[in-house]
């Protein structure tokens, strides 16, 4: 099942839009950490948000210089306010004292058991859309924070990563009042994304 399981993980995806840039990428396991951490290291990720258990020991990670930030909440649900908040305090800390810095978070993504597939018993996101999908809704959080309209922030994080995105959490992006905290202005009055 080792195998089979590597293959149905979906591959990391990089989201950038103006200033920010993040990698919406899968969890690990011990056995597969080194490759993940190169992986990391070719995004220039600088710290990896962790939105589920822990699953792997995190000190390899942070050996390579890349900070872990633990902020687990439920499969398939919104993120808790607090952890809405300290994702956006995080964001506005990196992009502005490390300028085209990378942040990856990852969920729990495939396999996991399913009942559509009678010969080999695993699923990915794209048998269940949206069943695990966590980690991209910060992200969105995060585009619509900086100026996206939600519907604009998930159709672009839906090119790259098909099957983000539940009914709940959908409703929850669209009902998201943004107090445009990752926007400012610059020098010169113009809006502008994190600087």
């Amino acid at each position: 099942m080792g195998r089979l399981a590597n293959m149905n993980r979906p591959a990391a995806v990089e989201i950038a839009y103006e200033c920010m840039r993040f990698l919406i990428t899968h969890n690990p396991t011990n056995a597969t950490l080194n490759k993940f951490t190169e992986e990391l290291k070719k995004f220039h990720v600088n710290t990896l948000v962790r939105v589920c258990d822990a699953t792997y020991d995190k000190a390899p990670v942070e050996k390579e210089g890349i900070q872990v930030v633990d902020w687990p909440f439920d499969d398939g649900a919104p993120p808790p306010t607090q952890i809405v908040d300290d994702w956006l305090k995080l964001l506005n800390t990196k992009f502005r004292e490390e300028p085209g810095c990378c942040i990856a978070v990852h969920c729990v993504a495939g396999p996991w058991p399913c009942p559509s597939r009678a010969t080999v018993n695993l699923c990915t996101p794209v048998d269940f859309p949206g069943l695990f999908p966590r980690a991209p809704v910060l992200v969105a959080l995060a585009l619509i924070e900086s100026g996206m309209k939600y519907e604009d922030a998930v159709q672009f994080i839906r090119q790259k990563r098909r099957g983000a995105f539940n009914s709940k959490q959908l409703l929850y992006l669209e009902k998201y009042r943004p107090k445009m905290r990752l926007r400012f202005k610059d020098t010169n009055g113009h809006n502008c994304c994190v600087q």
